[in-house]
């Protein structure tokens, strides 16, 4: 089936930004008048397991173990009436009853938070939007899923079951050559936590109803080179106050060959985070050698003064360079970190590991500890492409005495994803 992609941008003040190695290379597709195109419908069937052990509970025992499985129904019509198109997308998920005996939580729940047996079965509509389009214009409106490319403060998360989605309004130009201006204003989502603890289906409004606006420019004129430019404002974030926030923030990336380089930065400041100002900047270097790859990140967020974290608002990630598959607690606020990741294509997939480790921290205490991680990966499509399989070893140690007994911690996670 046709399957196309409308570039969606938004914002949020908590969070700093980054993105692949690779130029951003976005889908924009502006909308115009033509015949009616019918509907496309489209969807995936999602299987999801993960085990991690703690210093109670060893590997695959119900209690260290969490699992689901998903359905995903897609609908879109680039015109359904004069020009106007829309698309819905419901999701569904359920345990198939393995909480009464192989696991004892979800990594997506829908209902009351914390209750798994309230959790495991339940749907909700991700996504409900209206576009149109004339010229090099395109507008967006509604419930629908935001990629970080463009929105470096809010993003729809993929490593879940099912991704997060905001309700925004959304405004994309390319009528200068090689730019693309967006603006977006969003005003509400859901969150992309792990666990019962969360409720998908629960859509709560941004800023206390204020919402956010975001702008962001980006220009590729220069072949290899991608720049980006954003700005947020976040009018009465502090309410109590009227007080507001504004995140500037810049990304640029330029590959040349089977190399690449790449740096960002951001600030984020105004009357609403005074004495919690946050400074942001990180760097990544990487390249291909045939069936390998490689690459070196580096990420700094401050200070020590309870400064925001960098943290995407829909979800539990970070953007930086630096971000793997857990360690977002670490390098989202008063850390200096450092990962290096390899990948080689092998037996029909590619196989992938990465390190990274905290190097210091601002603060006397964090400073004493400096975690690391370590991230062993296999993911590869069979049938025709239409499923991807992915499997996932992950070594996590605190170095602190008081985090699991001073024990490093294993976890295991696999999932498959039918697409239709």
């Amino acid at each position: 089936m046709k399957k196309t992609l409308l570039l969606s941008v938004v914002a949020s003040t908590m969070i700093m930004a980054g993105g692949d190695i690779a130029p951003v290379e976005p889908v924009v597709e502006t909308p115009v008048v033509a015949e009616a195109s019918g509907w496309d419908f489209s969807g995936q069937a999602v299987v999801y397991y993960q085990t991690r052990d703690n210093a109670v509970n060893d590997l695959f025992d119900q209690e260290a173990s969490a699992a689901d499985a998903g359905l995903q129904l897609r609908a879109v019509n680039k015109d359904v009436f004069a020009g106007i198109g829309a698309g819905f997308e419901v999701n569904g998920l359920s345990t198939l009853n393995l909480e009464n005996s192989v696991v004892s939580n979800v990594p997506q729940g829908v209902g009351k938070p914390g209750d798994i047996d309230d959790m495991t079965d339940g749907g909700w509509i991700s996504q409900a939007y209206l576009t149109y389009g004339f010229g090099n214009t395109s507008f967006k409106l509604g419930r629908q899923e935001l990629p970080k490319a463009l929105s470096p403060f809010a993003f729809s998360e993929g490593w879940n079951v099912f991704k997060n989605t905001f309700d925004a309004a959304l405004v994309v130009n390319t009528d200068l050559p090689d730019t693309t201006i967006v603006y977006a204003y969003v005003y509400g989502g859901n969150h992309n936590g792990f666990g019962a603890g969360n409720d998908l289906s629960d859509f709560n409004k941004f800023n206390d109803h204020d919402g956010i606006h975001m702008l962001t420019v980006q220009n590729k004129s220069i072949e290899g080179l991608t720049l980006t430019g954003s700005y947020y404002y976040a009018p009465n974030l502090d309410q109590a106050n009227g007080n507001d926030a504004h995140i500037l923030w810049g990304d640029a990336k330029y590959a040349i060959s089977d190399y690449a380089v790449a740096l960002q930065g951001g600030y984020i400041f105004g009357d609403a985070v005074d004495n919690h100002e946050t400074t942001s900047f990180g760097a990544k270097v990487g390249g291909n050698f045939g069936m390998f790859d490689a690459s070196l990140a580096y990420s700094y967020v401050g200070d020590e003064d309870m400064a925001a974290t960098v943290t995407n608002f829909g979800g539990v990630k970070t953007p930086l360079y630096t971000q793997m598959i857990l360690n977002q607690g670490v390098i989202e606020n008063d850390s200096q970190y450092i990962k290096v990741a390899a990948g080689a294509k092998a037996l029909g997939g590619k196989f992938g590991v990465a390190y990274g480790q905290r190097l210091a921290a601002d603060n006397n205490t964090l400073d004493d500890h400096n975690p690391y991680e370590l991230d062993v990966t296999y993911k590869t499509k069979v049938f025709n492409d239409s499923t991807t399989l992915f499997a996932g070893y992950v070594l996590t140690d605190a170095d602190d005495n008081a985090v699991n007994n001073g024990d490093s911690q294993n976890m295991i996670r696999v999932w498959g994803r039918y697409n239709f």
